[in-house]
């Protein structure tokens, strides 16, 4: 496989919105909800303060545009006022009442100003990345793009081509439904194409906002618990089938996994006031199976001493705190503790989707690693699908 990782660049969402000012927003908005009671204790069962989004909290929560009359219409409306027998003025006033009543945000309301975001931070994760790499954006074969919470056609692929620019025979690969597991697909897609032609540049840029599944009528415990969670996030890397004096990782050998029968476990749904994000409670125990899958892939490479060998480190998407102490429990007991501390920390400040493994990856990199340790990425997405690439640090 043998393809040479650069470090990723990363940016973060820039309006910090506290925990604490969504669960005021969340408690004032539903303080009959069956969980309100408790929202004090699930909010800090998360471990998370404080995220970054790419637009305020405001942005989620305003109304829309519209009045409650929506796309019945003024005209409609007042004809079927007065068949009812209603007079001209009295329909007048029912009219102007409804239309003082505030809308939710229509589906274009809520996606338009998160998707030029993407875009933006699309453009600033990438070209980060290509001076990490030392490298300039004419230098760019093949750019692979992921981007699953403001679909639009042409994606991200074709405006990146466009705001960079890239040159016009490099090859657009996006992946638009990748989601939480786009950071190490993407990587091993990457590898591919690096392998078949080692002189390759790949640019490999994900850049998600969501928050845009912030759905502030929805009262479900899932809702608040999506609420709770989610983090805005754009990085990007630069892969190469030759080392350069930037290169930090040699991605070795990648795995897939998909479980069969688990697609309805996790899934995004488009609804009239916007894109929802639906849990299912089963959902960490399949993504537990991913996990246990990945160790005996492991043991399976290393089969001709499973005891001498061990990752330094583990950079695995954390979809939540149950599937990091699930990891833990089910790693060999030879293996040393802390191998998922890099992965901690970033769920500290949020789950960040199919960014998380980047952020985690730059994490670890910061700190210092030393040449010769061996890392396994792990990330798993809605499907349940699952993806993992171990390598040595350089």
């Amino acid at each position: 496989m043998a393809a040479y990782l650069c470090p990723p660049a990363v940016i973060h969402g820039e309006h910090s919105v506290q925990t604490s000012e969504i669960v005021a927003e969340v408690r004032d908005r539903h303080p009959h909800a069956a969980w309100a009671p408790r929202i004090d204790g699930i909010a800090a069962s998360t471990g998370i303060e404080s995220r970054g989004w790419m637009l305020p909290l405001q942005a989620a929560v305003a109304p829309g545009d519209g009045g409650a009359l929506g796309a019945a219409g003024v005209g409609p409306a007042r004809e079927a006022l007065v068949r009812e027998g209603f007079g001209e003025q009295e329909a007048d006033r029912v009219i102007a009442a409804l239309e003082a009543v505030p809308a939710p945000q229509t589906v274009q309301e809520r996606t338009a100003p998160a998707w030029e975001a993407v875009q933006s931070y699309g453009e600033r994760a990438a070209r980060g990345a290509l001076q990490i790499a030392g490298l300039d954006v004419a230098d760019v074969d093949c750019l692979i793009t992921s981007n699953s919470t403001t679909p639009a056609l042409p994606g991200l692929d074709v405006a990146l081509a466009n705001r960079l620019p890239l040159r016009g025979d490099a090859m657009l690969l996006p992946a638009a439904q990748w989601a939480c597991v786009a950071g190490t697909r993407s990587l091993a897609l990457a590898a591919d194409l690096v392998a078949a032609d080692p002189d390759r540049v790949v640019l490999v840029v994900i850049s998600e906002a969501l928050s845009t599944t912030y759905q502030p009528a929805d009262d479900t415990l899932e809702s608040l618990i999506v609420r709770l969670l989610f983090a805005d996030t754009a990085v990007a890397a630069v892969v190469t089938g030759r080392p350069r004096r930037e290169s930090v990782l040699r991605l070795d050998a990648a795995w897939h996994h998909t479980l069969p029968g688990t697609q309805d476990l996790h899934r995004l749904q488009t609804r009239a006031d916007g894109t929802h994000f639906v849990m299912d409670r089963r959902g960490p125990r399949a993504v537990q199976e991913t996990v246990t899958a990945m160790w005996e892939w492991l043991r399976a490479r290393y089969g001709d001493d499973p005891t001498a060998w061990h990752p330094d480190l583990l950079l695995a998407h954390p979809g939540g705190t149950r599937v990091l102490e699930y990891m833990e429990q089910t790693m060999p007991d030879e293996w040393p503790s802390g191998l998922l501390e890099y992965s901690r920390d970033s769920y500290t400040s949020g789950n960040r989707g199919g960014a998380a493994v980047f952020d985690i990856l730059r994490r670890a990199h910061d700190a210092g690693q030393k040449a010769g340790s061996r890392a396994v990425l792990y990330a798993a997405a809605p499907g349940l699908t699952a993806t993992a690439l171990e390598g040595e640090w350089l």
